[in-house]
């Protein structure tokens, strides 16, 4: 026994850093389809969703507070989104959009489930259809892929849930033994939010149907979020796209009794999700694998819902532009959180570094795994955001520690938030202290702070950011520039106009 460790180490030698290796760690990818972390109790002790399992593993594992999507350039936010999730690529580096001749070829090969695959991995996934990235998708070994956004076990969440447990039982079966990599994706709780009927009823939520009409109150629905406004009090530059206008149940109503609702059938959905990752972490405990397991919980994107008299992902205010992001697994200290300040983005460098798998060259994240164990608190200390799918060049924001900027610019919108997060957490503006507003969320008086842009005595702070905001749009490859930036010599993609031609001076 004394020569085991020289045996072990000529092993190594011997064997490509990849290959398979049945003692490294299984990873359990879990995406939800538009969250917000203000659903949950971890993030906002006031929300009334049940969802003990994931709070389990909040508890369990590491809260990352500073969780992020990069932005998108189309309306369909989750596709750029879940691009950047397989394959590490920055926003304006993907093989869709206006950055495709940046992007390397064939990089689907370079993407989540091919990567596993060579280094011996084990790889399944279960997600919705469509508004992904399919090239990647098809790189796992394993796929069912169906939307399922129903209200039955064959329609909704449990469908993704028995594909995997009937996935682990055919490994059982087998007698495989090599570490897995299992996506475990849903299609909810995105809308359609057709929840069961019996988690609707907890909820005091209906199926509404009818756009002439609210929909019935009831005392079991959630409260009103605190930022819930009537309406946003200007064009962000994409106030009709389709989860403004025509989302079934709500449309373009933003009411009292039409939010609570949402939020009720939101939460009903969401909680059937928590129900089904207790069937799938019940199975891999009974398994024995459990305790060798990375579990990460993430959604592609955040969602409004009523905040901001929004409705959609097309947004960067926090409940938006923030994912939630709970890790739990070998060498994590339980009950801790950390800032992280990741992007989905680094997703794949983390895998793979907690896997001991190379990660590859067409790779552009960073590994958090130094957050995960209490090695660092942050893995950057800017970070930037877009949302340009509609009138162009659209929305842009930065965020550098409790400071954050949002500019707005399309044709005769020319808009500046500035926000310090640690006072004003909820982004509230002005409309948020009229007094209607006010008695129905329960918003702050009107000296709580607001919007500081156009206050002279944060002008210096204004300044810094938005020239950090530059920097990271030079940085990152953001084909547009705003009327107050230099031009660069840039010429916008496909004809779009980088210039507010109607009121170019608009501060």
């Amino acid at each position: 026994m004394k020569h085991l460790p020289a045996l072990l180490a000529a092993f190594a030698l011997a064997v490509p850093s990849d290959a398979a290796d049945s003692r490294r760690p299984n990873i359990l990818f879990i995406l939800v389809d538009d969250q917000s972390p203000f659903d949950f109790k971890f993030h906002n002790p006031q929300s009334t969703l049940d969802s003990p399992n994931i709070d389990r593993l909040a508890a369990g594992g590491m809260v990352i507070d500073g969780a992020y999507h990069m932005g998108s350039f189309s309306g369909a936010v989750c596709t750029p989104s879940r691009h950047m999730i397989m394959s590490g690529r920055t926003v304006w580096h993907l093989p869709i959009g206006p950055g495709a001749a940046a992007c390397p070829p064939d990089l689907e090969k370079n993407t989540v489930g091919a990567v596993f695959n060579r280094a011996g991995y084990a790889t399944m996934r279960t997600c919705k259809q469509g508004n992904s990235y399919a090239a990647a998708n098809r790189q796992f070994s394993v796929v069912h892929d169906q939307t399922k956004r129903g209200g039955t076990r064959e329609t909704g969440s449990a469908w993704h849930a028995d594909r995997v447990l009937d996935y682990l039982g055919e490994r059982q079966a087998k007698k495989d033994e090599r570490p897995f990599f299992i996506y475990f994706g849903f299609s909810h709780p995105h809308d359609v939010r057709d929840g069961t009927p019996e988690l609707l009823a907890k909820y005091g939520a209906a199926n509404h149907k009818d756009k002439s009409a609210a929909p019935p109150a009831h005392p079991k629905q959630a409260p009103l979020p605190p930022n819930w406004l009537p309406a946003h009090p200007f064009d962000n530059s994409h106030m009709d796209v389709r989860d403004e206008v025509a989302v079934s149940g709500v449309w373009n109503r933003r009411d009292e009794a039409t939010i609570r609702n949402e939020i009720g059938r939101e939460y009903a959905c969401s909680e059937n999700i928590d129900i089904q990752i207790g069937r799938v972490l019940a199975r891999l405990e009974k398994t024995g694998e459990l305790a060798n397991t990375y579990i990460f919980y993430t959604a592609d994107h955040g969602m409004a819902i009523g905040r901001h008299g929004l409705q959609g992902k097309q947004n960067l205010y926090e409940h938006t532009w923030r994912v939630p992001m709970i890790v739990k697994g070998p060498g994590i200290k339980p009950g801790v959180r950390a800032p992280g300040n990741v992007y989905l983005g680094d997703l794949l460098a983390t895998f793979c570094d907690l896997a001991g798998v190379t990660s590859p060259d067409s790779n552009e994240g960073g590994s958090f795994k130094p957050v995960l164990f209490g090695e660092e608190q942050s893995i950057r200390d800017t970070l930037y955001g877009v949302y340009n799918g509609g009138a162009k060049p659209g929305m842009r924001c930065v965020k550098r520690g409790d400071w954050k900027l949002i500019e707005y610019e399309s044709p005769g919108t020319r808009e500046t938030q500035l926000f310090n997060l640690k006072d004003n957490p909820h982004e509230f503006l002005a409309g948020h202290h009229d007094p209607k507003v006010a008695a129905l969320t329960g918003a702050p008086p009107a000296k709580h702070q607001v919007n500081l842009a156009g206050d002279p005595r944060h002008a210096a702070k204004l300044a810094e950011m938005r020239a950090l905001l530059l920097a990271e749009m030079r940085r990152l490859g953001d084909p547009w520039r705003l009327s107050n930036q230099p031009d660069d010599g840039l010429t916008p993609p496909q004809g779009g106009k980088a210039r507010n031609k109607r009121n170019p001076k608009a501060k």
